[in-house]
């Protein structure tokens, strides 16, 4: 059945198949969290729900999933459901006034075929200020038989005007073990790599399901060496290494596997297990360098290689705060007395 089929979000499936069952379906909803958990496929079954042929047994709300408006919402065909996206072709995707002009004169219209007619507006935070506010007249006056379903990963960026009109559902990340069990019956992976991709998607279900595993495991290579004693052994490394990755526009992949482990190496001092532990087929060597590491710094560290890597996207001398932060990892995890770090 289509909601089965969503991993996690079961407060929201249970909110959302009450509402149905009593008949008191907001008009408008507001599906929001972390980028690629479900929420645009949350929206999508809740649509086929609505708009299924096959009389549900009046318990639980579902849609069946295989009858033709099942196949047409999936496919975008069903007359009573509209979807509104961000212009893909554009620099920077939006949502033009023109597209909501046009969704608000369909959904004037009574269904179709089915009792409501339903629009789905993907990355709504992407519309543009006379987008939004055309969105916010009809939302003042919905149509009676009209559902707009928002989903956004940024509901900030949304106008108050928006968000106030729109029944919230804040959707989480599913659990860490839902994921890995996702991800070893939809790909058929041993459990070592389902736990690895569960761990490198921070829980986004859709980025684990779709990862290309054997690029990830390569690139976790390649930066497990050069945050290695030996890619660090002296500034000319450090260098050499911050400049390539500059020049592959690589700056903010390597800011976040550099996060990742350093993350691991603080799991390990404050003596946590490995089901968190990203890298653990270095374990050992993360093991001696947290036997002498100072926390409090190496917690500062953190905290300022997660600035850099917010503004990895922004104005930032990439190089340069790849140097920085490089050199910075390289005087913290020196043992004491070792030889000289500055060569």
């Amino acid at each position: 059945m289509p909601f089965a089929d969503i991993i996690g979000h079961e407060h929201a499936k249970t909110l959302l198949r009450s509402a149905i069952l009593q008949n008191r379906l907001a008009h408008a909803y507001l599906f929001h969290g972390d980028d690629r958990i479900g929420k645009r496929l949350l929206a999508l079954r809740l649509a086929q729900t609505l708009l299924c042929e096959t009389v549900s047994d009046g318990r639980q709300p579902d849609a069946c999933g295989t009858c033709r408006a099942c196949q047409q919402v999936d496919a975008r065909t069903h007359p009573d459901f509209l979807v509104i996206e961000p212009d893909q072709e554009m620099a920077n995707p939006q949502i033009k006034i023109e597209s909501i002009r046009d969704i608000e004169h369909q959904m004037i219209y009574r269904p179709l075929i089915g009792n409501r007619k339903i629009c789905l507006i993907d990355e709504a935070d992407r519309m543009t200020i006379g987008a939004a506010n055309a969105l916010l007249k009809t939302l003042e006056e919905p149509p009676d038989h009209s559902l707009f379903i928002l989903v956004s990963s940024r509901p900030y960026a949304l106008p108050a005007t928006i968000r106030s009109r729109c029944q919230a559902l804040r959707l989480t990340a599913p659990a860490q073990t839902q994921v890995e069990a996702a991800v070893i019956l939809k790909r058929e992976l041993p459990p070592a790599d389902a736990h690895f991709l569960a761990l490198l998607s921070d829980g986004q279900l859709g980025r684990a399901l779709e990862c290309d595993l054997e690029q990830a495991r390569t690139t976790q290579k390649e930066f497990a060496a050069i945050f290695s004693a030996k890619g660090l052994q002296s500034f000319s490394t450090v260098l050499a290494a911050a400049e390539a990755l500059a020049k592959g526009d690589r700056g903010p992949e390597a800011f976040d596997w550099l996060l990742r482990w350093l993350r691991d190496i603080l799991l390990i001092a404050v003596g946590a297990g490995s089901d968190h532990i990203l890298n653990l087929d270095q374990r050992a060597g993360m093991q001696a360098l947290a036997e002498h590491i100072d926390i409090d710094d190496l917690l500062d560290l953190i905290g300022d290689l997660e600035k850099m890597e917010r503004q990895a996207h922004r104005n930032l001398n990439v190089q340069i705060a790849l140097e920085t932060i490089l050199l910075r990892v390289r005087q913290l995890l020196t043992p004491p007395g070792t030889a000289d770090r500055s060569r």
